[in-house]
Parts: structure tokens; sequence; C-alpha cells
């Protein structure tokens, strides 16, 4: 699903909301043209990590396609880093997943379901 482009195209896809911790230990990004679906699976990667204290995400508006992430790190770590680290273990993930299906499809070994006529 393509959303409409609603700001300008050299606006980033993720920006840092006004009140991050100058060190980003603490921050809310915005994450431009994603939904509940990247949201969700960022947070919970996110709270598997121990340095992270808090994080949770909002969607401000239903009828706009951008998602808030709050993340808070114990120590003065960087926030940032560990959105980067969560975004490249959500695709490793994925790709994994990928693998697992595109070998089980090959294998003919699953189970199929027969509609009654």
């Amino acid at each position: 699903m393509e959303f409409p482009q609603t700001h300008p195209e050299n606006t980033s896809k993720i920006e840092i909301l006004p009140g991050a911790q100058p060190d980003l230990s603490a921050a809310t990004y915005v994450l431009h043209h994603e939904t509940h679906t990247l949201g969700n699976a960022l947070r919970w990667i996110l709270t598997k990590n121990p340095k992270v204290e808090f994080c949770g995400y909002s969607v401000p508006h239903p009828s706009e396609p951008k998602i808030h992430l709050r993340i808070q790190m114990y120590d003065n770590l960087s926030s940032l880093d560990a959105l980067i680290e969560a975004l490249d273990n959500l695709d490793k993930l994925c790709e994994a997943i990928g693998e697992a299906y595109e070998q089980s499809l090959a294998s003919n070994d699953y189970e199929k379901f027969k509609e009654r006529l």
C-alpha cells in the first residue's frame, strides 16, 4: 500500500521531534509513511534490548501516515544507535522468516487446504 506524498521529497523518512536529550538518550522519532505494522514490530524488538529503559509508539492521527516512536535509554546511551540496531535486527528477522517460508514452500511439505464442493 502506498501513501500519497505528504511532505517534500527532501524531508527524511525519520526525524527527531523537539525536546530530545542533547545526547539522544531520550528522543521521540517520527517515522513518515509508516503504520502500526512497523511501530509495533520496532517496539517489540527495542523492548528486548536490555539497554532500553522505555519504548512506546503512537499514531498521532489515523489519517496521517506516520508514527511517533519514543525511546529512552539507560546510562545516557544513544537512542538513535538503538533504533538503527533495531531496524537492522528487524530486517534480519524478516529475511530469516522469508527464507524459511521459501524453503517450506519449495519442499512441498506443508498442510494443504482442500475445499469441499
